[in-house]
């Protein structure tokens, strides 16, 4: 894929949290890493370069907002995003000021944390590098939330665009009919996983009318973007099964 996905550092002492919050934003697309503590989070810094951080504020060695200034004195401009279960206002404050970007309050659903992080990076200096997927002659604007292939546009509903930017953002892997489900129609859907099928077949009408194909199937396993030169028996019509 040809374009550069960003990268998210999450920094949070409880270890669920932080892994939840990483995968959430690998479905979205992000490159992802975790720290426990301050200290690893600047050890981290200086090899995954973050785009943005994701830092809880109450950490063993200290604060966020005290390693948020320690990455700042030592020259890291990436956003920062607090996480905190105080809802005080000299703690909005105090990460402000140390050249934080924005607060998110614990609880909170990954939801709004996803959206608070897409609307931190679209006012930095990379707003354009996740607004826009490419791969072989496939183009997909998050911005516009348009579709071309072969530069011809193409008409997708929203689930169907959902459905192909999650299989393009994750090109080269194979995808479970059941993680496409968890992603694309939330947790907490209640149908069958041969919803995933039918969309798989409505995307091929749409995006495999151009040669070669993109969306291939993995028998028992899942689906995959990849580029695969059609041979015999094979073109952009076969099964979605």
């Amino acid at each position: 894929m040809n374009s550069t996905k960003l990268r998210v550092l999450v920094v949070d002492d409880e270890s669920y949290l932080a892994d939840l919050v990483a995968t959430a934003l690998r479905y979205e697309g992000f490159e992802t890493a975790v720290a426990g503590t301050g200290s690893t989070a600047v050890s981290k810094v200086e090899s995954f370069r973050p785009h943005l951080i994701v830092m809880d504020v109450m950490l063993p060695d200290g604060s966020g907002i005290d390693t948020t200034r320690r990455l700042r004195s030592a020259g890291c401009e990436a956003s920062v995003v607090f996480l905190t279960a105080r809802d005080a206002t000299e703690d909005k404050i105090a990460g402000l000021t140390v050249g934080g970007d924005d607060y998110v309050t614990k609880p909170f659903s990954l939801e709004e944390l996803i959206a608070r992080i897409r609307a931190v990076l679209r006012r930095s200096k990379h707003p354009r590098e996740h607004a826009r997927l490419v791969f072989a002659d496939l183009e997909i604007d998050d911005e516009a939330h348009e579709v071309r292939r072969h530069g011809t546009p193409v008409d997708l509903t929203p689930t169907e665009f959902k459905l192909l930017r999650y299989l393009v953002a994750h090109a080269g892997r194979v995808l479970s009919k059941r993680q496409i489900l968890d992603h694309v129609w939330e947790y907490d859907f209640g149908g069958s996983d041969a919803v995933v099928q039918t969309y798989i077949s409505y995307l091929r009408r749409k995006i495999d009318v151009f040669a070669p194909a993109l969306i291939q199937t993995v028998p028992r396993i899942g689906y995959v973007v990849r580029v695969q030169e059609p041979g015999p028996g094979a073109g952009p019509q076969a099964d979605a099964r």
